[in-house]
């Protein structure tokens, strides 16, 4: 892997921008939440963004994030013993966090790109990713989750209606209020269409 000088011009305002999203509450938030749930082995980073992203690089925390969120069975990410120290191993074990996150729930647009991690290009998307997972996880309510369920917005659930042929046919016979009303309206004194208005001074 190259390394990366200093950015200028353009680069330095884009990369500044990223980094403005990123949010230290969130990150005092989801640190609770990772440790509530892999439990107090894993550690804690050092307070900051470089902190969050030295805690998480290597992917172990990350692996041992989504297997706890799986029953014992079926654990979806293997975790090595000693931890990776090549880089390309730890970008892999990156990978299969994100591919199981993705199996898991987290959409596609929510999921942050290896890069992002590893060279904390955007760590703001790291946690956008850990925000998604830790919803789909309260939502779930499988037994699974381990922490605060308010840490976490719940999300929107399918509310599916079975209507009955008859309640249907009557739905048909009701005009919607988006069509507007039929009260009160009324063509008295209106004249036929072609003609002039007649004005009476």
């Amino acid at each position: 892997m190259a390394n990366k000088g200093p950015s200028f011009g353009l680069s330095r305002d884009v990369q500044a921008k990223i980094e403005k999203k990123y949010d230290d509450e969130l990150e005092e938030r989801l640190v609770e939440w990772v440790v509530a749930q892999c439990g107090a082995e894993v550690g804690r980073p050092d307070r900051g963004r470089l902190g969050f992203q030295v805690w998480l690089k290597n992917g172990i925390v990350l692996g041992k994030l989504i297997n706890s969120l799986h029953p014992s069975g079926s654990k979806p990410v293997k975790i090595p013993d000693p931890p990776p120290s090549m880089v390309f191993k730890q970008m892999e074990q990156i990978a299969q966090f994100l591919k199981a996150a993705e199996d898991y729930g987290v959409v596609k647009t929510d999921v942050f790109q290896t890069v992002d991690l590893f060279e904390a290009k955007d760590m703001a998307a790291v946690q956008r990713t850990l925000v998604a997972l830790g919803s789909i996880a309260v939502t779930k309510d499988d037994g699974q989750y381990r922490g605060d369920p308010s840490w976490f917005m719940k999300k929107a659930q399918e509310n599916k209606r079975d209507f009955t042929p008859s309640q249907m046919k009557e739905g048909k016979n009701v005009i919607g209020l988006q069509m507007g009303s039929n009260q009160g309206a009324s063509q008295a004194g209106m004249t036929g269409y072609g003609r002039p208005r007649q004005i009476i001074s």
